[in-house]
């Protein structure tokens, strides 16, 4: 009878094992962190938002460090700070990535997980990408802008240059141009990060008339198109388009105002909600070695990219996005 009844509670602890130690999978000391620039932009509370609701549900620690201004050498610094704590895992949008890409890979050689969200080191070792195809968001913009100037016109960029992402959407742009030989790309300025700066020079643009009249002002990131659309209402400018990038509520209320013609909208909560789920699983189930190349393996466990989406917002559809539930991304 012992011997029956041991047979027993060992086939129900074989039963309830694997269900004990999931739901003791997870711990608050599982620290995971997201690196960023300009961390307090609308852009990265969103992408905080999508961070931490990941931490909540896996009942992990969450945590986003970077500099507060547009400054790659001191988001180099804060990812080294953060690697030497030895967390579970981090993200990193990359803001420059000749100076990133040495630090991501001595995290990976410390066995740390990297995945790169918004903007990629794609020669680094980091395990993958997770984030918006930048040249199809390009593209996208692109075509809107060859749409509403009727194929023909003078058109500026705001954008930061050496930053990926940014250089991907101005190609995106520049691939759907060359169909268009009646538009013409007079400046690429390089705002620092600065929409201050972004601002001063739409002033300038503006009062260019004549063959030099600047016919659209495309912004590449998220910060310039709520102040460029302000240099626009001062100067009641009505003939000129504007184009911004990202979805934060000064820029929906331009283009709903008619200000801005249309912004570009991406996935920041996506992208960091998946993408701390993606640092955990490989926390919990590591591969060896960390540092392989599984870009060129066909049996990798990971994709080399996840696409989170673009979606071209005006007037037809801006109202939705302004109204959307709150606490919904």
């Amino acid at each position: 009878m012992d011997t029956l009844r041991k047979r027993a509670v060992l086939a129900l602890l074989s039963v309830m094992l694997p269900w004990v130690t999931g739901c003791t999978r997870h711990s608050k000391s599982e620290h995971y962190y997201l690196v960023a620039t300009n961390i307090n932009l609308p852009y990265w509370k969103t992408a905080a938002d999508g961070f931490q609701a990941a931490a909540a549900q896996y009942g992990v620690t969450a945590e986003v460090w970077g500099p507060t201004s547009f400054d790659p050498q001191d988001e180099v610094k804060e990812f080294h700070t953060v690697a030497a704590r030895k967390p579970a895992g981090i993200l990193v949008s990359v803001a420059n990535a000749a100076l990133m890409q040495p630090e991501i890979d001595a995290a990976i050689a410390a066995g740390i997980p990297v995945i790169t969200i918004d903007s990629d080191a794609p020669g680094s070792h980091r395990l993958y990408f997770i984030g918006t195809n930048n040249l199809e968001a390009g593209r996208l913009g692109g075509e809107r802008v060859a749409a509403q100037l009727n194929s023909k016109g003078n058109v500026v960029f705001f954008t930061i240059a050496g930053q990926p992402n940014l250089e991907e959407r101005l190609k995106g742009y520049k691939d759907v141009f060359a169909n268009y030989p009646g538009i013409k790309i007079v400046d690429v300025f390089d705002m620092k990060g600065d929409s201050g700066l972004a601002m001063d020079k739409a002033q300038e643009y503006l009062g260019k008339t004549g063959k030099d009249k600047i016919d659209a002002m495309i912004c590449l990131e998220a910060s310039a198109g709520k102040d460029v659309g302000e240099a626009y209402k001062r100067a009641n400018s009505k003939d000129r388009l504007l184009v911004a990038m990202d979805v934060d509520a000064a820029t929906l209320n331009l283009v709903q105002s008619g200000v801005i013609d249309s912004t570009i909208s991406q996935k920041p909560y996506t992208m960091a909600f998946l993408g701390l789920k993606g640092l955990d699983d490989v926390h919990h189930y590591p591969l060896k070695p960390l540092g392989k190349d599984y870009g060129l393996d066909p049996d990798s466990p990971f994709p080399a990219f996840i696409d989170t989406g673009v979606a071209l917002i005006d007037k037809t559809n801006v109202q939705s996005v302004l109204t959307k539930p709150s606490g919904s991304q």
